[in-house]
């Protein structure tokens, strides 16, 4: 009776106990132990009713073990969606949680939390397994065949599981285990005696063992053959699913919050989100790790993600803090947290674990609330002074800058940290020059280019230079602090106070960090004091003046003096050959001057003849009038710097065009600044021929700006002789009457 039990029970066990190690594996990236209750709830589930149906027809217990499967999915779906703060009605979420069950689960961040769109596809996947397992194996028995889903199972687990996990091989053991014992246990079977007499048993037993021997040396064949490549595999990393699905997109005000910065100073009383907050902090928007030269970029990569949310990887832990946020007036995407979030409720979120930043990817609205608590770290003062920054590829892409980084911003580097050996110390010099020598400005345009540093930080006195936002504060500290090997990012945020209040547009703001070895990110202040005396900029640090090489001048030819004794000698030939000389160098004197006089004449009427050109191009008729002046006089530069446009060209591809023909030539000269482009005056003037009399004075000077800005570059990228024919040259009189 016993041993007729355990023939009955053991395979359904073992078949349960596999689908339920299958759940494990997967569980190494889940959060808590939910995931595996319900894996083990279905495994048991499925198993439990084709055990109990076996003695019905085949094709009724799949209808059956259909239904079961639907109650126990709404069940699993109800009590995820309880646990994960999930509110809507059981159909909304089944609903969702099957059409977006596969790309969820394959885009979401490790640790998945378990709610329905993350616990459906494997509460299925495990009940037909055990299904199609039990009765391959119970009904037709075939035990090999019906092992096959669990092994499916086990596989896309691990698949599943990735490089997310570390590898747990006693899994895998016991996994094989159980299908050993499986096949063991339902492949003894009793050889009926069929009468063979012992010389056909003799000859079976030989093909037998003959056959047995030949798949021996085929399988040792094949493991000799596959065992290199095997075991590269096994020390290879494995291949991460989650790189299948792109993440969201971001646009322009969310990839780089940093212009958003002037705008919000223009109009502070807006209000954007009420925060309650224990104490005073900042609230992080979104932290900016990239920059080309010509903006700060999130570079971030954000993935769905539960409540629980992984630290970002050299982050320290700190003490949880906790905030309730709603969003009023703020827009994008981008969803604020104090410090780094380790736990969101109230609204799905995705991710960027190496920034610790958040986002929601259907866009903010007024109204979404959200509680988030956070770690805040306080770095050791005592141990920054002798703290070492990180280096090799760890950080390399927080020390890296985009080209042509001006030559005045990399002078002030090197003579700020000139007298600083530690990182410390050579960024407290950084935020101290800033502190000191510039003002704070509301009023200052947007810009972090480099030519917007350069002139924030060395431009003259009187035209709005020194005077920037914290956008430029903060974009110079990251830049110079690059410069001196420190790796810097900047923060876009907020100021919060303690309490429930609300933040408006004026408590934005943004600031650098640097981060040091066992401290983590430590963040500057690099904003003068209120009512602080600004000190002018030391002559040391100011730029040095440029030294021009001037023209070689064309040496005096030599002159024979004629010998007193040739003149003794001859007094009438001497007094003939000098009367005749005088003639020539009268006749040669005035003819030279003739022509001298000709010459200057020819100058002078080129030059005002082009100056008035130019006048009527750029400065007199309609604003329509003055972008096709400006575009001409683009043309006429190209063909003075011998890089003519050719005529079929858009006018995108004359831009195009324009910014090769301005790039520097190595050998020849040095260019300190990336050329001012010509996309805007491209689009204005498409704007002017298919839409006259739409522009204003307004972008008629600032097309006229762009052209001569880009002309005196392109200029300036020649040689001398080449400077001095460009100013001489008659074609523009001609070329464009």
């Amino acid at each position: 009776m016993v041993a007729r039990a355990l023939r009955i029970l053991l395979p359904p066990a073992l078949i349960t106990a596999m689908l339920v190690l299958s759940g494990l594996v997967a569980d190494r990236i889940y959060n808590g132990t939910l995931f595996t209750v319900l894996i083990a709830g279905a495994a048991a589930g499925s198993v439990s009713i084709s055990l109990a149906l076996t003695r019905l027809r085949a094709w009724i217990v799949a209808p059956l073990s259909m239904l079961g499967l639907a109650c126990y999915l709404a069940f699993a779906l109800n009590l995820s969606a309880q646990r994960a703060g999930i509110t809507g009605d059981l159909p909304t979420i089944a609903t969702e949680a099957l059409g977006d069950g596969i790309p969820r689960l394959l885009a979401v961040l490790v640790p998945v939390e378990p709610q329905p769109d993350t616990v459906a596809v494997p509460v299925i996947a495990t009940w037909l397994a055990g299904l199609m397992a039990m009765e391959l194996t119970v009904r037709t028995r075939r035990t090999l065949v019906g092992l096959t889903p669990p092994v499916l199972l086990f596989a896309g687990a691990l698949w599943l599981v990735g490089p997310a996990a570390p590898r747990t091989p006693w899994l895998a053991l016991a996994f094989a285990a159980l299908a050993i014992a499986a096949l063991a246990f339902t492949g003894r079977v009793r050889t009926p005696d069929t009468g063979i007499d012992p010389a056909t048993r003799k000859a079976l037993r030989l093909r037998a063992a003959l056959a047995g021997g030949t798949g021996f040396a085929l399988i040792l064949a094949l493991v000799a053959g596959a065992a290199p490549p095997v075991a590269q595999q096994v020390t290879g990393a494995p291949f991460d699913p989650r790189s299948l699905i792109d993440p969201p997109d971001l646009d322009a005000l969310d990839e780089n919050p940093l212009i958003r910065l002037s705008g919000w100073a223009l109009q502070p009383q807006e209000k954007l989100l009420d925060a309650d907050v224990a104490a005073d902090t900042r609230i992080r928007l979104a932290v900016l790790s990239d920059y080309d030269g010509v903006t700060w970029k999130v570079g971030a990569t954000y993935r769905p993600a539960g409540r629980s949310l992984p630290r970002p990887p050299g982050e320290l832990a700190g003490k949880p803090v906790q905030q309730r946020i709603t969003v009023a007036g703020l827009t994008g995407k981008l969803l604020p947290a104090a410090a780094t979030p380790s736990r969101v409720d109230g609204v799905r979120v995705a991710y960027d674990q190496s920034t610790g930043t958040m986002l929601h990817p259907e866009g903010l609205n007024t109204g979404i609330a959200y509680t988030v608590t956070s770690l805040h770290s306080e770095p050791d003062v005592n141990l920054l002074p002798v703290a070492d920054v990180p280096s090799g590829t760890t950080m390399s892409r927080y020390v890296t800058l985009g080209p042509n980084v001006p030559d005045n911003i990399s002078r002030l580097a090197q003579q700020l940290g000139a007298d600083n050996g530690a990182p410390y110390q050579r960024a407290l010099a950084i935020e101290q020059f800033l502190a000191e020598h510039y003002k704070l400005d509301p009023q200052a345009p947007s810009g972090h280019a480099y030519p917007n540093l350069n002139f924030f930080l060395f431009g003259p006195a009187g035209t709005g230079a020194g005077k920037g936002t914290s956008e430029q504060f903060a974009a110079s500290f990251a830049v110079l602090a690059r410069l001196l090997n420190l790796p810097s990012r900047v923060v876009v945020g907020f100021t919060a106070r303690a309490g429930n209040h609300p933040i408006t547009a004026g408590d934005a703001l943004a600031w650098p960090e640097i981060y040091f070895t066992d401290l983590g990110w430590v963040p500057f202040h690099p904003l003068p004091q209120p009512n602080a005396e600004t000190k002018p900029l030391e002559d040391e640090f100011k730029p040095q003046p440029e030294t021009s090489q001037p023209p070689p001048s064309d040496e005096p030819i030599p002159t024979l003096e004629p010998t007193a004794d040739a003149s003794s000698a001859a007094p009438g030939a001497g007094e003939t050959a000098a009367g005749g000389a005088n003639v020539a160098l009268v006749a040669g004197a005035g003819g030279g001057g003739l022509v001298v006089l000709l010459l200057a004449a020819f100058v002078v009427f080129v030059l005002l003849a082009r100056g008035a050109l130019r006048r009527r191009r750029l400065d007199e008729g309609s604003p329509d009038s003055r972008i096709e002046g400006a575009w001409l006089e683009v043309g006429d530069a190209l063909r003075l710097a011998g890089r003519r446009a050719p005529e079929h060209l858009s006018a995108a591809e004359v831009a195009a065009h324009a910014a090769e023909a301005a790039a520097p030539v190595r050998g020849k000269h040095e260019v300190r600044l990336a050329a001012p482009t010509l996309h805007e005056l491209a689009d204005a003037v498409n704007q002017t021929v298919f839409g006259p009399g739409t522009a204003g004075d307004a972008e008629a000077e600032a097309a006229r700006s762009r052209a001569v800005a880009y002309i005196d570059e392109l200029k300036a990228r020649r040689s001398w002789w080449r400077r001095l024919l460009w100013t001489l040259h008659p074609g523009p009189l001609r070329w464009r009457r």
